[in-house]
C-alpha cells in the first residue's frame, strides 16, 4: 500500500484539491476542484474587508509522483490583491521598544531638574551680591534716590538692548495699556526706593527681617481691595511672622525708626503692586507675560524717578562730585554698576523660575532666599546678632514658610 506523508507549510494563495490519479487516467469533472479554482479567482480580483481569520485545509500534490501535502492557510490577516495580481499579505509584527526610550525620558527629566536648580542658585547668588554691593555703596554714598535711579537706568539699557537685538520679543504696547501699567510702575518705583532707604539706615539682615512681613500686607490688601478673605490657617500663620519681626526689632543693634518704617513702606508698596496687577490686568487682551511686564515697568520707573532725583538730590553721581567728596570714584562706580546688574538679573531670573514652577513653590523659594541673604550678610559684614534677635528672625521666617504652605488650602464650600 502506498503511504501518504503530510507536512505543514504556509501558502500565499488559496489551495485546491487535486485528484492524485488524474495523471494516470482520463480527465474527469471534479466539482471540488472547480469550486476551489473559482474561489481562487475571486480572491485575486476582489479586496476583502478585515474579518476574523478562518482556517481552511486543502490537498495538493507537489508533483505527479510526490506524496500528498497537507497545507493550511496562514492565520494572519486576509490577503488583498495588488495591482499586478499577486496577493499581498498583511502581517502583524511586534516591534521591540528600545531600551534607550526610558533612559531618554529620565535624562530629559534630570536635565530640567538641573536647569531649575541652576536658576534657583543664580537667583540666590544675584540677591546676595546685590545686597552686599548695594550696602557698600550706600555706606559711603548716602543718596538712596540717586542709587535707585542708577539701578533703573542700567535696567533700562539692558531692556532696550534685549529688544534691539531680538534677545527678547519687543512688545507692542498701546496707550491704554501704558495707562494701565502706570500705577504699577509708580508703586514699583516707590518699593525699590524705600528698600534702598532702609538698607542705607540699618543692617541688611534687619531690613530683610522686616520684609518678611510681606505676607501680612498681602493678606490685608487682598481683603480690602480684592475681597479675598483669608482662612483661619492663613491668619494663624501671620502670628509668628508679626511676633518674630517684633522680637527681632526690639533686640536689633542697628535699629532706628527711619530704617524700620522705610522697610515697612517697602512691604506696603511691593504688595500694592501685586494687588494692583491682579485688579487692573484682568483683561486677557491687555495682559502681558511677567518678564515683559517687568521690563516695561523698569523703563517707566526710570523716567518717573529721573525728575524726582534731580529735584531732591541734584546731580551728585558725576566723577567730579564723587572725587570732591573724597570717595574712590572707580570703586563707587564699579560697585554701583554691579549692584544694578545683579538687581535686574535676579528679577529676571525670578520671573523665569515663576514660569516653570507653581506660585507656592516660588513663594517657598523666596522664603529660602531671604534666609540665605540674611545669613550671608551677617557673615560678610560681621553684623552683631544676639540670641534673642536670632530667635525672632527664625520665628518670622518660619511663619513665612508656614504661610506659603497653608495659603493653598482652600476653604470648604458650604453645602445648602
Amino acid at each position: 500500500m502506498q503511504s501518504t506523508a503530510f507536512t505543514l507549510s504556509s501558502s500565499s494563495s488559496p489551495l485546491h484539491l487535486v485528484n492524485p490519479r488524474a495523471t494516470s487516467g482520463p480527465r474527469r469533472f471534479d466539482p471540488i476542484r472547480a469550486a476551489s479554482r473559482r474561489s481562487s479567482h475571486d480572491l485575486n480580483n476582489a479586496s476583502l474587508s478585515a474579518s476574523p481569520p478562518r482556517r481552511s485545509w486543502s490537498l495538493s500534490p507537489s508533483s505527479s509522483s510526490s506524496p500528498f501535502k497537507f497545507r493550511p492557510w496562514s492565520c494572519s490577516a486576509p490577503s488583498l490583491s495588488s495591482e499586478n495580481g499577486e496577493a499581498n499579505r498583511f502581517e502583524v509584527r511586534a516591534s521591540p521598544v528600545p531600551e534607550s526610550a526610558g533612559e531618554s525620558a529620565e535624562s530629559s527629566s534630570f536635565a530640567k531638574t538641573l536647569e531649575l536648580g541652576g536658576l534657583f542658585g543664580l537667583w540666590y547668588l544675584f540677591n546676595i551680591y546685590f545686597n552686599i554691593y548695594n550696602k557698600q555703596v550706600l555706606k559711603v554714598y548716602p543718596y538712596p534716590v540717586t542709587v535707585t535711579l542708577v539701578q533703573f537706568a542700567v535696567g533700562t539699557v539692558l531692556v532696550l538692548t534685549m529688544w534691539g537685538f531680538n534677545l527678547y520679543k519687543k512688545p507692542k504696547i498701546s496707550g491704554a495699556q501704558l495707562a494701565t501699567i502706570l500705577p504699577l510702575a509708580v508703586v514699583h518705583t516707590l518699593g525699590n526706593l524705600f528698600t534702598n532707604m532702609s538698607l542705607g539706615k540699618v543692617a541688611v539682615s534687619f531690613t530683610h527681617t522686616i520684609k518678611a512681613m510681606e505676607p501680612f500686607f498681602s493678606v490685608v490688601l487682598s481683603a480690602m481691595f480684592l475681597g479675598e478673605l483669608p482662612t483661619l490657617w492663613v491668619v494663624g500663620s501671620l502670628v509668628p511672622i508679626v511676633g518674630g519681626v517684633g522680637l527681632a526689632s526690639v533686640t536689633e543693634a542697628s535699629f532706628n525708626w527711619a530704617g524700620f518704617w522705610s522697610a515697612m513702606a517697602s512691604n506696603l508698596t511691593n504688595q500694592s503692586r501685586n494687588v494692583l496687577s491682579k485688579k487692573v490686568m484682568v483683561n486677557k487682551e491687555d495682559s502681558l507675560d511677567n518678564i515683559t511686564l517687568f521690563s516695561i515697568i523698569t523703563v517707566m520707573s526710570f523716567f518717573l524717578l529721573a525728575p524726582v532725583t534731580i529735584f531732591m538730590e541734584g546731580v551728585k553721581f558725576s566723577p567730579a562730585y564723587l572725587q570732591s567728596a573724597g570717595l574712590n570714584v572707580k570703586q563707587v562706580l564699579t560697585r554701583s554698576l554691579l549692584a544694578a546688574l545683579c538687581f535686574h538679573a535676579y528679577q529676571q531670573v525670578s520671573y523665569m523660575i515663576l514660569q516653570r514652577v507653581s506660585p507656592v513653590t516660588h513663594s517657598v523659594g523666596n522664603c529660602v532666599k531671604r534666609v540665605v541673604v540674611i545669613v550671608s550678610s551677617v557673615i560678610f559684614f560681621q553684623t552683631p546678632v544676639s540670641l534673642i534677635n536670632s530667635v525672632g528672625t527664625g520665628v518670622a521666617l518660619a511663619g513665612v514658610f508656614l504661610y506659603s504652605r497653608v495659603k493653598r488650602i482652600k476653604p470648604k464650600a458650604k453645602t445648602a
